[in-house]
């Protein structure tokens, strides 16, 4: 078969949907070696390297008006570049597919990572909120199949967007396979020195933005505050308006020793192997555990590089993360500062506690392989 990705996010987002992009993409070249895979991509960045696969191919907007107007190529001019190629399935990796599609006699699939702008309108633009759901209702009503990464964005398909549930199949999403690599000490040494990480910290990984919840975890710290030998919090992530509330409660309460944001270290400045995440691992892998008490997601990916990481888990009781964590996870209400200062000192002076978490977090982890994420979506494929 030829199969053509809509890639935007594989080469230029460094979060959940480039992180899901990436991975797919390279699962499928490696276990469906017999394919053609074209990512359609309105331009290359570094994020992405696909030199080692002699069976994906880039496809860009080459020719006027196409190279000028990228976003309008995208989302209908690309058929063109796609009858060309002779595709046989195209998949929007992130919400959209191509207007009219459909009549072009190419089959098309579609993920929905999330509904997230329909449950919290007021977190997002609302210019943004209509954009959204024109794309992504468009593309689930059009597109012959429709993905959903979890049973709770399935049942959001369906309750929002009245798509029958008999066109929805759910294809869990895997991480990067570098995850489950057992990081050598000298490896961690030298990145430890690098990146001036303590000996021992608690670890959050995710876009500092209202949802994700950070600021109930410093507020757990400061319950913590007077503990003794209780570990910093090492924050992997960026963020704007929500960052500075979060950074004037630490202000406020006197936390600055306490949380760590790695974005604003001067060595993480253009340094590709922390943009494309080739460091992550050797850092989660010297963590206590990751603290992911989000709100909603429409999986969770950190929270599976955690378990791959051989890293506990602390997360929420809610939306679909107890379907990322299974068994191996530590469930707390997200909304209870007192209630997460619990679970991250538990953790942190419980080491019987955290390797029953870690053999739990192993064996739950196979369920989530990049191999059994790429057979589920070709069986997609293969359906159309």
């Amino acid at each position: 078969m030829n199969i053509a990705f809509e890639a935007k996010r594989a080469y230029t987002n460094g979060t959940g949907l480039g992180h899901y992009s990436r991975t797919l993409i390279s699962s499928l070249a490696t276990a469906f070696h017999q394919n053609e895979y074209f990512l359609c991509t309105p331009k290359l960045t570094n994020r992405f390297n696909t030199d080692g696969f002699d069976n994906v191919h880039v496809v860009l907007p080459r020719h006027f008006p196409s190279n000028l107007f990228t976003a309008a190529w995208r989302s209908s001019w690309v058929k063109k570049d796609l009858k060309k190629l002779d595709i046989d399935v195209y998949h929007g990796l992130s919400h959209e597919i191509p207007v009219g599609i459909q009549s072009t006699g190419i089959k098309s699939t579609v993920t929905i990572h999330d509904l997230i702008f329909e449950r919290y309108p007021k977190q997002f633009n609302p210019i943004d909120v209509q954009i959204y759901r024109k794309k992504f209702s468009y593309a689930c009503h059009n597109a012959d199949r429709v993905i959903a990464i979890s049973q709770q964005t399935k049942q959001d398909i369906i309750d929002y967007y009245q798509v029958p549930e008999e066109k929805i199949d759910i294809c869990y999403q895997s991480c990067n396979p570098s995850f489950a690599v057992e990081i050598s000490e000298m490896e961690k040494a030298r990145i430890r020195e690098e990146y001036q990480l303590p000996e021992r910290f608690f670890l959050y990984v995710g876009s500092i933005i209202e949802r994700k919840n950070l600021l109930t975890i410093c507020k757990a710290l400061q319950l913590l505050k007077d503990k003794p030998d209780l570990p910093p919090l090492v924050v992997i992530g960026e963020g704007k308006e929500y960052k500075q509330q979060v950074q004037q409660y630490i202000s406020e309460n006197g936390l600055q020793q306490q949380v760590i944001f790695m974005a604003d270290k001067p060595v993480v400045k253009d340094k590709p192997s922390y943009r494309n995440a080739a460091d992550f691992p050797a850092i989660y892998q010297q963590a206590i555990c990751m603290i992911y008490p989000s709100i909603f997601e429409g999986f969770g990916i950190p929270v599976l590089e955690a378990l791959f990481s051989n890293l506990p888990v602390i997360t929420s009781n809610v939306s679909c993360l107890p379907e990322a964590g299974g068994d191996a996870a530590f469930y707390v209400n997200p909304y209870s500062a007192e209630a997460l200062a619990n679970a991250m000192w538990q953790l942190a002076t419980n080491d019987g506690l955290r390797q029953e978490m870690m053999v739990k977090g192993q064996l739950h982890a196979q369920n989530f392989t990049p191999e059994k994420c790429a057979e589920a979506v070709m069986q997609v494929y293969l359906r159309l």
